[in-house]
């Protein structure tokens, strides 16, 4: 992994630019924005996907594999931060002397000095983001974008506008979130995770601090969450507005449905309204709580904003439905931390009904596997019937001894709901056994076990003569960005 340099300058004009990873949501939308801007864009990642293909269609040239040979004559060479350093396309970038930058400050680069909506957190940042973005087009807004994930009702992760009005998902894993000139800051939680980067719980609260406090309008932050209530004692900015279920939030909701597609009353200055959501859990109801504070906050009325916030259809590998298999729903989701993962299954159950939820975890990095296998096997055996365990996704982690997806099913009560099956055909096959019509199966990470969702379907299927319904697997390969 190859942290950015963040005091770089940003460089001045550019007229080509090669983006090293280029697969991933992140980066292929920074991508399209560089060609939408007339820039000549060339790119490489380990595998073709549908971002890749999209790019090309669009009149970029993309290769598949790493080779020095790939840069040609760009002017700067785009990077994601789960770069390994001795990628031989870096090394030929720094050998010639070219900006390299990383993929935020290409994003900090594009955004230049318009009016930043930047949303930040450890959870929720990608579907708030999509939902800031969908209500904004609905409302008639034409802001530019870069979310972290393909945004279902706009079949785009990014988006050029014509407004003076700029929307990201701002990444905070490495500290690059803190390279934004942000006018609304969108704090959704600050829950502590990479701590491989940050070191302690309170260096991870001290960035959040400065990503707020840097802030030039409005900082929106949660009122519920323990970690952004730290941060919100700590800041003096002028105008923080809290979003949430606690009786002093600025922007409050309560009076929450239980099943199926979430509802809820919102409360702003006295006023209340109705808010019925098209995505199910109670995390949904959260992150539009945020959404809609933050539309309020850029300037449009409560009932607008909740009706557009309300048409949100929800991001690719978030509860997203791949097939129906005799009764049986598959469904997928890029949850790889453990309040996520309780957030996503919390939702699952919401719309199960009488049936089982099967879970399959990927576990995803070793450090953090290491660090919260038993916080993982809490969620999945108080949320899930059974689940079943791969091996670890590491991404841009080398292997650490004695890590693998086993410890997690080691630390599980009950050692009758979890299985640790690391080959992908016997897990399938397992998932197979237990699921019965009118359960759920759910994949959940952020790696590649998305891919083990054919193999699913198939073991399911081998049990009858019954076809699957709309089967759809994604083709959004993590490439180097996962």
């Amino acid at each position: 992994m190859i942290f950015p340099d963040l005091t770089m300058p940003l460089p001045g004009p550019l007229t080509s630019a090669h983006f090293v990873g280029v697969g991933g949501a992140g980066m292929s939308g920074i991508a399209q924005l560089f060609l939408d801007a007339g820039i000549t864009v060339t790119g490489s990642d380990r595998a073709a996907n549908a971002n890749i293909d999209a790019l090309r269609t669009a009149g970029a040239t993309i290769n598949i594999g790493h080779d020095a040979a790939h840069l040609g004559a760009a002017d700067a060479l785009v990077y994601t931060g789960a770069l390994w350093p001795d990628n031989p396309e870096y090394l030929a970038a720094i050998e010639r002397g070219i900006p390299v930058l990383h993929r935020s400050q290409a994003l900090a680069w594009l955004v230049g000095d318009t009016r930043l909506v930047a949303v930040a957190g450890a959870h929720g940042k990608t579907t708030s983001t999509g939902m800031i973005i969908t209500a904004l087009r609905e409302l008639g807004a034409s802001p530019s974008f870069v979310n972290g994930g393909v945004i279902q009702g706009l079949g785009t992760s990014s988006g050029s506008g014509t407004d003076d009005l700029f929307v990201v998902e701002a990444d905070e894993s490495d500290g690059s979130f803190l390279l934004y000139s942000t006018a609304i800051a969108l704090v959704t939680n600050v829950d502590a995770d990479h701590l491989d980067h940050y070191g302690s719980h309170e260096a991870f609260d001290d960035a959040f601090v400065e990503f707020a406090s840097r802030a030039s309008e409005a900082v929106v932050v949660s009122s519920d969450d323990a970690g952004a209530i730290r941060v919100t004692k700590r800041l003096t900015h002028k105008n923080i507005v809290t979003f949430g279920e606690a009786p002093d939030a600025t922007v409050r909701m309560h009076s929450l449905t239980s099943e199926g597609p979430i509802a809820f009353l919102i409360v702003v200055d006295g006023c209340e309204e109705r808010v019925q959501l098209s995505v199910p859990g109670r995390h949904n109801a959260v992150n539009a709580t945020g959404a809609i504070a933050v539309l309020v906050g850029l300037g449009f009325e409560l009932g607008p904003a909740i009706d557009a916030v309300s048409t949100f259809a929800g991001t690719q590998r978030r509860f997203e439905l791949h097939a129906v298999v005799d009764g049986v729903s598959v469904y997928d989701d890029y949850a790889h931390h453990p309040t996520e993962v309780e957030a996503a299954l919390s939702g699952a159950r919401s719309v199960l009904g009488a049936g089982k939820l099967i879970a399959v975890h990927q576990p995803h990095l070793f450090s953090r596997t290491r660090d919260m296998a038993t916080e993982f096997a809490e969620v999945y055996e108080r949320l899930a019937d059974h689940t079943v365990v791969l091996d670890v996704f590491g991404a841009r982690e080398d292997p650490i001894p004695g890590v693998t997806g086993e410890l997690v099913s080691s630390q599980f009560a009950d050692a009758t709901r979890v299985d640790f099956v690391p080959d992908w055909q016997l897990a399938a096959e397992r998932v197979a056994e237990l699921a019965n019509e009118g359960d759920i199966v759910m994949t959940l990470s952020c790696g590649d076990v998305y891919r083990i969702i054919p193999q699913l379907v198939a073991a399911m299927e081998s049990r009858g003569s019954s076809r699957a319904v709309e089967p759809s697997v994604a083709d959004q390969v993590p490439s180097e960005e996962a």
